[in-house]
């Protein structure tokens, strides 16, 4: 079975804690990050000087991990605050997934995993900080078929609710709401980029790109980092499926910026075809048909007949 998630209560009645030694340590993890090297051995922390420190120092301890997430080697800043006894304490989602993986089950080590996404994500708060929750989920999702494969279903929506959670704890993200929901967005969105097949259709694309919105470039960004497989003719994989979507989704906004997405003399067609008379009733039925393509239920600037066809097929909806 999964471990259990600790979780802790910043505010709550609690033995006094030393805030300094706490905030010590996180500054070690930073500046080690930071200059890519263990500049010193910090001194483990206690539960209370953590939580001392969240709640006399909220902002300056949300500094000071954003340096170590920010930073050249994450990974050895993520490392520092686990050894001290901070990560527990600040985030026992993420602390969770130390040692999750790599047994009897065979699946990859999730903290390994996670720490790796982290270093090779784009340097981008949004993205790193996602990077960092953006598999907190498998801890509860994880379940094994008969034939043996592991299994993290769900663990996407799993995580998000789990962020939700964190951050009414923290409250540490809530001060910038944007940041707080495009991190959020991520977690809940990060398998998308990968489950992109070639066969997509053209509209499957601009769905895909109009449904991550602002959101799709930090998007595409987390998940090249997701990928970690030491194949490396996977790994080339992976990378170019997403590099394909990405010039897609590029190559169809500039030809969407060039063309209309109906053909031209479709209003011709129309007012032929159903015995309409020149009048507004032709530029209501366009704005239908406009907004079934952009609703992904019929594919755009197709032949004039195709539309007239597509009418027909549901005459009431369009007023004839």
């Amino acid at each position: 079975m999964p471990p259990e998630i600790e979780s802790s209560t910043p505010g709550a009645p609690e033995a006094p804690g030393n805030a300094d030694r706490a905030m010590d340590a996180l500054e070690l993890a930073a500046v080690s990050s930071e200059k890519g090297r263990l500049v010193e051995t910090a001194t483990p922390v206690s539960i209370d000087d953590v939580r001392a420190a969240l709640k006399l120092h909220p902002a300056l301890v949300r500094s000071k991990l954003d340096r170590v997430i920010m930073s050249d080697d994450p990974e050895l800043g993520l490392d520092a605050l686990l050894a001290v006894g901070a990560l527990r304490v600040i985030f026992p989602e993420v602390h969770a997934m130390v040692g999750f993986g790599d047994g009897e089950w065979r699946h990859k080590d999730v903290w390994k995993h996670t720490k790796q996404v982290v270093r090779q994500a784009v340097p981008r708060l949004e993205v790193r900080w996602a990077s960092l929750f953006h598999d907190i989920g498998k801890i509860k999702t994880r379940s094994i078929s008969p034939d043996g494969k592991v299994h993290f279903l769900g663990h996407a929506e799993v995580g998000a609710r789990m962020f939700d959670k964190l951050e009414r704890r923290l409250v540490m993200f809530s001060p910038d709401p944007a940041l707080r929901d495009t991190v959020r967005f991520l977690v809940l969105h990060h398998l998308r980029a990968n489950q992109y097949d070639p066969n997509w259709t053209d509209s499957a694309v601009r769905r895909f790109a109009r449904e991550l919105g602002e959101h799709l470039d930090d998007l595409l960004c987390l998940a090249r980092a997701d990928i970690t497989t030491k194949r490396p003719e996977k790994k080339r994989k992976g990378l170019n499926q997403i590099e394909e979507l990405a010039g897609r989704i590029s190559h169809l906004a500039e030809e969407d910026a060039k063309l209309p997405p109906l053909p031209s003399g479709v209003g011709d067609e129309v007012m032929k075809a159903f015995g309409i008379p020149p009048s507004r009733q032709i530029g209501v039925i366009k704005k239908l048909l406009e907004a079934a393509i952009e609703s992904g239920e019929i594919e755009e600037r197709l032949p004039s007949e195709a539309y007239v066809a597509f009418i027909a097929k549901d005459r009431a909806r369009f007023g004839i």
